[in-house]
């Protein structure tokens, strides 16, 4: 069962495409982030999520959040696929232990051996706000992501 809003979100520390380790609590205080899990790389599905948030970045940047993918690929995976399709942003390989940081969100599929298509907004202090999960074999929309958006701004 996915992590419910108005939770604490998990730390974790994962590393990127480059293999720089990235912890999700470096960005408390400062930014909030937008935790987009996706089953795996160079997936026409996945491909079309992310391509189409790649070319929607100003909806992250104008609201100073941090985009962060996250799947079971590993690092060297993610950097050849980040590559060709020009994402600029994080890529976390939740390799080893296999999915651990999507089982510890609820997203993680077992029988499939990776993570459903599950986004998280979590405030600068660390507190879900919005959340969303499609079906498997389901995209998720530009206007979900709009709409967890809003919840991140303050009332």
């Amino acid at each position: 069962m996915a992590l419910e809003n108005d939770t604490q979100a998990p730390d974790f520390q994962l590393v990127n495409q480059f293999g720089e380790t990235i912890q999700l609590s470096q960005f408390r205080g400062s930014k909030s982030v937008a935790l987009v899990f996706f089953p795996l790389a160079f997936s026409g599905i996945c491909s079309g999520e992310l391509c189409e948030l790649r070319d929607n970045l100003n909806l992250f940047s104008d609201n100073e959040v941090e985009l962060i993918g996250i799947s079971v690929d590993s690092k060297h995976a993610l950097r050849v696929w980040g590559e060709e399709e020009g994402y600029t942003f994080n890529l976390l390989a939740d390799f080893w232990p296999h999915g651990g940081v999507a089982k510890e969100y609820g997203v993680f599929l077992e029988k499939k051996g990776f993570a459903n298509r599950a986004t998280f907004l979590i405030d600068q202090n660390g507190i879900i706000r919005a959340s969303f999960i499609t079906a498997p074999g389901e995209a998720r929309s530009l206007e979900a992501y709009r709409a967890a958006l809003e919840e991140l701004q303050p009332a």
